[in-house]
Protein backbone atom coordinates (compact mmCIF):
# COMPACT_ATOMS: atom_id res chain seq x y z
CA UNK A 1 0.00 0.00 0.00
CA UNK A 2 0.74 3.49 -0.42
CA UNK A 3 3.81 5.02 2.49
CA UNK A 4 3.41 8.70 1.95
CA UNK A 5 0.20 10.67 0.69
CA UNK A 6 -0.60 14.29 0.73
CA UNK A 7 -3.92 15.93 1.17
CA UNK A 8 -5.37 18.81 -0.26
CA UNK A 9 -8.45 20.00 1.06
CA UNK A 10 -9.70 23.42 2.25
CA UNK A 11 -12.75 22.11 3.80
CA UNK A 12 -12.03 20.65 7.52
CA UNK A 13 -14.67 18.19 7.29
CA UNK A 14 -13.34 16.52 3.68
CA UNK A 15 -10.14 16.38 5.45
CA UNK A 16 -11.49 14.58 8.43
CA UNK A 17 -12.96 11.91 5.86
CA UNK A 18 -10.02 11.68 4.09
CA UNK A 19 -7.86 11.41 7.22
CA UNK A 20 -10.48 8.76 9.07
CA UNK A 21 -10.15 6.62 5.51
CA UNK A 22 -6.07 6.69 5.20
CA UNK A 23 -6.28 5.44 9.21
CA UNK A 24 -8.32 2.69 8.61
CA UNK A 25 -6.19 1.82 5.54
CA UNK A 26 -2.96 2.72 7.94
CA UNK A 27 -1.01 4.67 5.66
CA UNK A 28 1.99 5.72 7.98
CA UNK A 29 3.06 8.87 6.44
CA UNK A 30 0.15 11.02 5.53
CA UNK A 31 0.53 15.19 5.04
CA UNK A 32 -2.23 17.87 5.00
CA UNK A 33 -2.78 21.16 3.60
CA UNK A 34 -5.19 23.79 2.95
CA UNK A 35 -4.02 25.33 0.02
CA UNK A 36 -2.53 24.72 -3.16
CA UNK A 37 0.57 26.98 -3.12
CA UNK A 38 1.75 24.66 0.12
CA UNK A 39 0.80 21.82 -2.10
CA UNK A 40 3.07 22.60 -4.51
CA UNK A 41 5.15 23.42 -2.04
CA UNK A 42 5.16 20.42 -0.04
CA UNK A 43 5.53 18.39 -3.52
CA UNK A 44 8.85 20.57 -4.19
CA UNK A 45 10.40 19.49 -0.61
CA UNK A 46 9.80 16.15 -0.74
CA UNK A 47 11.45 16.08 -4.34
CA UNK A 48 14.38 17.70 -3.00
CA UNK A 49 14.91 16.02 -0.05
CA UNK A 50 14.32 12.26 -2.66
CA UNK A 51 11.90 11.49 -0.45
CA UNK A 52 8.76 11.80 -2.87
CA UNK A 53 5.15 11.41 -2.51
CA UNK A 54 3.43 8.27 -3.50
CA UNK A 55 0.23 9.65 -3.67
CA UNK A 56 -1.54 12.98 -3.84
CA UNK A 57 -5.44 13.63 -3.03
CA UNK A 58 -7.05 17.04 -3.97
CA UNK A 59 -10.12 19.11 -4.04
CA UNK A 60 -11.03 20.88 -7.42
CA UNK A 61 -12.79 23.42 -5.51
CA UNK A 62 -10.46 25.85 -3.11
CA UNK A 63 -12.30 28.93 -1.63
CA UNK A 64 -10.64 32.52 -1.49
CA UNK A 65 -9.86 33.63 1.50
CA UNK A 66 -7.12 36.18 2.98
CA UNK A 67 -4.58 34.38 2.11
CA UNK A 68 -3.59 35.68 -1.09
CA UNK A 69 -2.47 31.98 -3.51
CA UNK A 70 -1.30 31.79 -7.02
CA UNK A 71 -2.81 28.62 -7.39
CA UNK A 72 -6.10 28.80 -7.32
CA UNK A 73 -7.80 25.41 -7.89
CA UNK A 74 -7.16 21.99 -8.06
CA UNK A 75 -6.84 21.48 -11.70
CA UNK A 76 -3.98 24.10 -11.76
CA UNK A 77 -2.49 22.26 -8.81
CA UNK A 78 -2.19 19.12 -10.94
CA UNK A 79 -0.99 20.26 -13.89
CA UNK A 80 1.63 22.12 -11.93
CA UNK A 81 2.54 19.13 -10.07
CA UNK A 82 2.56 16.95 -13.04
CA UNK A 83 5.30 18.87 -14.47
CA UNK A 84 7.18 18.20 -11.39
CA UNK A 85 6.36 14.43 -10.77
CA UNK A 86 4.87 13.11 -13.80
CA UNK A 87 4.16 9.61 -12.67
CA UNK A 88 2.64 10.50 -9.29
CA UNK A 89 -0.84 8.74 -8.55
CA UNK A 90 -3.32 11.43 -8.04
CA UNK A 91 -6.94 11.02 -7.21
CA UNK A 92 -9.32 14.18 -7.31
CA UNK A 93 -11.73 13.71 -3.92
CA UNK A 94 -14.45 16.86 -4.99
CA UNK A 95 -18.69 17.11 -5.30
CA UNK A 96 -18.04 18.36 -8.77
CA UNK A 97 -20.31 15.82 -10.83
CA UNK A 98 -20.40 16.92 -14.26
CA UNK A 99 -19.19 14.74 -17.11
CA UNK A 100 -17.59 16.76 -19.41
CA UNK A 101 -14.95 18.30 -16.50
CA UNK A 102 -14.63 14.84 -14.97
CA UNK A 103 -13.43 13.35 -18.11
CA UNK A 104 -10.52 15.98 -19.15
CA UNK A 105 -9.43 15.62 -15.83
CA UNK A 106 -8.77 11.90 -17.11
CA UNK A 107 -7.61 12.82 -20.58
CA UNK A 108 -5.68 16.29 -19.96
CA UNK A 109 -4.71 15.97 -16.46
CA UNK A 110 -3.86 12.22 -16.43
CA UNK A 111 -5.41 11.86 -12.85
CA UNK A 112 -5.80 8.07 -11.86
CA UNK A 113 -8.94 8.42 -9.85
CA UNK A 114 -11.68 9.88 -9.36
CA UNK A 115 -14.34 10.11 -6.49
CA UNK A 116 -17.42 12.45 -5.78
CA UNK A 117 -18.03 13.73 -2.39
CA UNK A 118 -21.54 12.13 -1.33
CA UNK A 119 -22.83 9.73 1.64
CA UNK A 120 -20.69 6.75 0.74
CA UNK A 121 -17.66 8.57 -0.34
CA UNK A 122 -15.06 7.15 2.44
CA UNK A 123 -16.02 3.69 0.97
CA UNK A 124 -15.60 5.02 -2.60
CA UNK A 125 -12.15 6.84 -1.13
CA UNK A 126 -10.95 3.11 -0.11
CA UNK A 127 -11.53 1.59 -3.65
CA UNK A 128 -10.38 4.14 -5.41
CA UNK A 129 -6.62 4.12 -3.53
CA UNK A 130 -6.63 0.03 -3.93
CA UNK A 131 -7.52 0.12 -8.01
CA UNK A 132 -5.20 3.07 -8.34
CA UNK A 133 -2.24 1.36 -6.55
CA UNK A 134 -2.49 -1.53 -8.55
CA UNK A 135 -2.41 0.94 -11.39
CA UNK A 136 -6.00 0.81 -12.18
CA UNK A 137 -7.71 4.22 -13.02
CA UNK A 138 -10.95 4.40 -10.60
CA UNK A 139 -13.82 6.11 -11.53
CA UNK A 140 -17.65 4.96 -9.42
CA UNK A 141 -20.05 2.92 -11.90
CA UNK A 142 -22.71 6.22 -11.90
CA UNK A 143 -20.30 8.54 -13.14
CA UNK A 144 -18.63 6.24 -15.42
CA UNK A 145 -21.78 5.41 -17.23
CA UNK A 146 -22.26 9.48 -17.40
CA UNK A 147 -18.63 9.99 -19.13
CA UNK A 148 -19.47 6.82 -21.06
CA UNK A 149 -22.52 9.03 -22.17
CA UNK A 150 -20.69 11.75 -22.88
CA UNK A 151 -17.73 10.04 -24.82
CA UNK A 152 -20.65 8.47 -27.36
CA UNK A 153 -21.37 11.68 -28.98
CA UNK A 154 -18.76 13.70 -29.96
CA UNK A 155 -19.96 17.41 -30.11
CA UNK A 156 -18.66 19.73 -32.65
CA UNK A 157 -18.40 23.11 -32.23
CA UNK A 158 -21.32 24.24 -34.38
CA UNK A 159 -23.54 22.13 -31.98
CA UNK A 160 -21.74 23.71 -28.66
CA UNK A 161 -22.63 27.01 -30.21
CA UNK A 162 -26.25 26.04 -31.34
CA UNK A 163 -27.10 24.92 -28.01
CA UNK A 164 -25.01 27.86 -26.42
CA UNK A 165 -27.39 30.00 -27.98
CA UNK A 166 -30.69 28.40 -26.76
CA UNK A 167 -28.81 28.40 -23.32
CA UNK A 168 -28.77 32.34 -23.51
CA UNK A 169 -32.82 32.41 -24.27
CA UNK A 170 -32.01 32.82 -27.99
CA UNK A 171 -35.23 31.47 -29.74
CA UNK A 172 -34.45 28.42 -32.47
CA UNK A 173 -35.72 30.58 -35.44
CA UNK A 174 -33.91 33.26 -34.13
CA UNK A 175 -30.29 31.29 -34.54
CA UNK A 176 -30.03 31.51 -38.55
CA UNK A 177 -29.57 35.27 -37.76
CA UNK A 178 -26.84 35.47 -35.56
CA UNK A 179 -24.91 32.44 -37.29
CA UNK A 180 -24.82 34.54 -40.37
CA UNK A 181 -23.56 37.72 -38.89
CA UNK A 182 -20.59 35.67 -37.48
CA UNK A 183 -20.28 33.51 -40.89
CA UNK A 184 -21.24 30.43 -39.32
CA UNK A 185 -22.30 27.98 -41.12
CA UNK A 186 -25.01 26.28 -42.17
CA UNK A 187 -27.05 28.58 -41.34
CA UNK A 188 -30.13 28.01 -43.07
CA UNK A 189 -33.05 27.42 -40.00
CA UNK A 190 -33.69 23.78 -41.57
CA UNK A 191 -30.02 22.68 -41.21
CA UNK A 192 -30.57 24.10 -37.75
CA UNK A 193 -33.80 22.27 -36.71
CA UNK A 194 -32.07 19.30 -38.43
CA UNK A 195 -29.01 19.32 -36.10
CA UNK A 196 -31.20 20.25 -33.04
CA UNK A 197 -33.48 17.29 -33.87
CA UNK A 198 -30.28 14.61 -34.37
CA UNK A 199 -28.43 15.82 -31.05
CA UNK A 200 -31.92 15.43 -29.30
CA UNK A 201 -32.12 12.00 -30.76
CA UNK A 202 -28.50 11.01 -30.22
CA UNK A 203 -28.42 11.69 -26.96
CA UNK A 204 -32.45 10.45 -25.71
CA UNK A 205 -34.10 14.00 -24.75
CA UNK A 206 -36.96 14.80 -26.20
CA UNK A 207 -36.83 19.25 -25.93
CA UNK A 208 -34.56 21.85 -26.64
CA UNK A 209 -34.81 22.38 -22.54
CA UNK A 210 -33.60 19.03 -21.44
CA UNK A 211 -31.21 19.45 -23.97
CA UNK A 212 -29.58 22.82 -22.51
CA UNK A 213 -29.65 20.72 -18.78
CA UNK A 214 -28.23 17.48 -20.49
CA UNK A 215 -25.58 19.70 -21.72
CA UNK A 216 -25.24 22.07 -18.61
CA UNK A 217 -24.56 18.74 -16.48
CA UNK A 218 -22.18 17.18 -19.11
CA UNK A 219 -19.97 20.80 -18.22
CA UNK A 220 -20.25 21.37 -22.58
CA UNK A 221 -21.80 24.92 -21.93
Amino acid sequence: MFKKILIAEDHEMGSLSVQKTLEELNIPNVDYVYYCDDALAKVKKSIRENDPYDLMITDLSYEEDHHQQNIKDGKELIDEVRKLQPLLKIIVFSGERKSGIIDLLFTESRINGYVRKARNDSKELKKAIASVYVNENYLSLDLKQEVKKLNSYEFTPYDITLVSLLSQGVQQKNIPTYLKNNNITPNSLSSVEKKLNSLKEALGVTSNQQLIAFCKDLGII
